[in-house]
């Protein structure tokens, strides 16, 4: 092995040890959570796309788990970013831990995926750019990551909460 690659070797070691540490703290923060509120649930951890993984699963279909999901996700990421904070004031480091709850983020990845390739064929066939309705961030990466696996581009417009994706002519 040549010098340059023991150091690029080690340095994604450092990388999947930081964001398995991330996931452990944020594994415990989220147990923590789940006493107190008194559910149950499972905590899955993992390293995905350079992002520490972290998902909140049940044996059984619980309604508990699906308040932490909230309307349209809107209490899941609230609890993703209270765990990101956490997670921060551990390690001194900003995190892009993502969190999934009962599966709703991984459903709406799927959904999304749709969208932007149902976006994406339809400016293939009309010729002009698509608006979409405004997204998360997540939302939008999601859709952009599908349009472009479709051979086409995209880009964010609008100021968030309004922010949205406009799928783009090749």
């Amino acid at each position: 092995m040549t010098e340059g690659t023991t150091s690029a070797a080690t340095e994604g070691g450092d990388t999947l040890n930081r964001l398995e540490q991330e996931g452990e703290i944020a594994a415990d923060y989220l147990e923590g959570l789940l006493d107190i509120a008194d559910l149950d649930g499972d905590i899955d951890m993992d390293v995905e796309a350079d992002r520490a993984a972290v998902s909140i699963i049940s044996d059984t279909a619980s309604r508990d788990l699906q308040k932490l999901v909230g309307r349209d996700g809107e209490v899941l990421e609230a609890l993703q970013e209270l765990t990101r904070l956490a997670v921060h004031r551990e390690t001194g480091d900003r995190s892009r831990l993502m969190l999934d709850i009962a599966g709703y983020r991984a459903r709406k990845r799927e959904e999304l995926s749709e969208l932007g390739a149902k976006a994406a064929a339809e400016v293939k066939s009309s010729g002009e750019a698509v608006k979409l309705k405004p997204m998360t961030p997540f939302e939008r990466k999601v859709v952009h990551d599908a349009v472009k696996a479709a051979g086409l581009r995209s880009e964010s417009e609008g100021e968030e909460p309004q922010r949205f994706v406009v799928v783009l002519p090749a």
